[in-house]
């Protein structure tokens, strides 16, 4: 097969074992940091957007993205329901109520956001039903006061399916014997995790009609309405335009972005700024190929002069020896970016095996919003590194292949 004299020669260069061992020392160095530079670049997004699925996935599936409160409880919702669901972009509408108070059992206290919802519409806003551990959202049936809480929740007040929990409301109720708060048993009918320590550890679902009693409401009545739309980023406009629609002086709107938004743009900005620093590793590894290059050139002069007297034009010499910084450069980045994808793909399970290994826990549900580390292989993010890493290989083979380009024949074998 034809190849271009710059090319076989290049390529040779490359594969040939030199007289100076050091400058292939130097070589290999170069395509391993650049290696290892993808490696890290690529574990390190994949890390980044697993991070940020699971915020929208997982976090924000269990939050509403956006919900309309009345002012005064709604009693006739479904009709409302109706308005906002001729908005194209909201996806499904449930009812809902909410209470904060504490949970108590045996001396033990947790305190919770008491969630009233209707079972079957809740379905439709909610990703709930995907991590129940025990029990069934079906369980939350009219007049059984029961309760799901999350694991962590359940583990702090050492309870399980059946047992008896008090929810104190933050009221106090006034009779001829004093004031009293205002309290109610629950049992509990289900256990759910999520992994994100701030739902598993204070989020209590129960049935709208039980909260609506407890709340001293119609049993129709409920707080407000949680919509779900087909772009969660869409959910700021879109809830304040339907709060506009509906009536602003009667309802007004709120959106994911005022509870969870902060989080989720840190996700984004750190994704972005620790993107730029590994690409800046990268970076010093693509230029290391400038001293390979410079320290190749000096021990091929002798070479260069020959080829020079028999023909090859400056052209020729500089593509030579670009050809043979970009062959380090691929090989390093191709090394690199098969072990990233491996890396990438198994960071998640080996660092719950290291956890099990030495018994610690690095990502803490009190800390963090989800206990465990995500990784989203993203085919984009792979192709963007290894574009940048080639490119960068190509520029710092420009200044050695342009010295090498300018040497002069008769100086060169001057002491040859």
């Amino acid at each position: 097969m034809f190849r271009p004299l710059f090319v076989f020669i290049g390529t040779r260069y490359t594969r040939a074992k030199r007289r100076n061992h050091f400058v292939s020392f130097i070589s290999l160095t170069s395509m391993i940091g650049l290696a290892l530079g993808v490696v890290v670049m690529i574990v390190v997004l994949s890390v980044m957007n697993g991070f940020d699925h699971e915020m929208r996935t997982r976090v924000l599936g269990m939050v509403p993205h956006a919900t309309i409160v009345g002012d005064q409880p709604i009693s006739d919702w479904q009709s409302l329901a109706d308005k906002v669901r001729q908005n194209p972009k909201v996806e499904a509408v449930a009812p809902f109520t909410q209470m904060q108070g504490l949970l108590t059992h045996d001396g033990n206290v947790q305190k919770v956001m008491l969630n009233a919802i209707d079972p079957v519409q809740e379905r439709k806003v909610s990703i709930i039903d995907k991590f129940m551990l025990e029990g069934q959202l079906n369980s939350l049936t009219p007049g059984s006061f029961g309760i799901i809480i999350g694991d962590k929740a359940a583990k702090k007040l050492g309870v399980a399916i059946g047992d008896k929990l008090t929810f104190v409301a933050p009221e106090v109720t006034v009779t001829p014997a004093g004031m009293f708060p205002r309290m109610k048993r629950f049992t509990v009918q289900g256990i759910f995790h999520v992994g994100a320590g701030e739902i598993d550890g204070y989020l209590g679902v129960t049935n709208l009609q039980d909260l609506a009693r407890l709340q001293r409401w119609k049993p129709d009545q409920v707080q407000g309405l949680r919509l779900k739309f087909d772009d969660l980023f869409q959910a700021p406009r879109t809830a304040w335009e339907i709060a506009q629609q509906l009536g602003e002086s009667q309802y007004y709107a709120r959106d994911w972005t005022r509870t969870h938004g902060n989080l989720y743009q840190a996700i984004r900005m750190e994704k972005a700024m620790i993107g730029l620093l590994l690409l800046l590793i990268v970076a010093v590894a693509a230029f290391n190929i400038i001293s390979t290059l410079v320290m190749v050139v000096n021990d091929k002069k002798g070479d260069i002069a020959i080829l020079r007297t028999l023909g090859a034009t400056p052209g020729t010499i500089m593509a030579i020896f670009m050809v043979q910084g970009t062959v380090i450069g691929v090989v390093g980045t191709a090394i690199g970016a098969v072990l990233g994808m491996l890396a990438a793909l198994n960071v998640s399970a080996a660092i719950s095996a290291l956890e099990g290994l030495i018994g610690h826990k690095f990502l803490n549900a009190d800390v963090y919003f989800i206990d465990y580390l995500p990784s989203q292989l993203q085919a984009q993010d792979v192709l963007m590194v290894c574009g940048a890493a080639l490119v960068l290989s190509f520029l710092a083979t420009l200044y050695p292949a342009w010295r090498a380009a300018r040497t002069q024949p008769a100086q060169a074998l001057r002491y040859e």
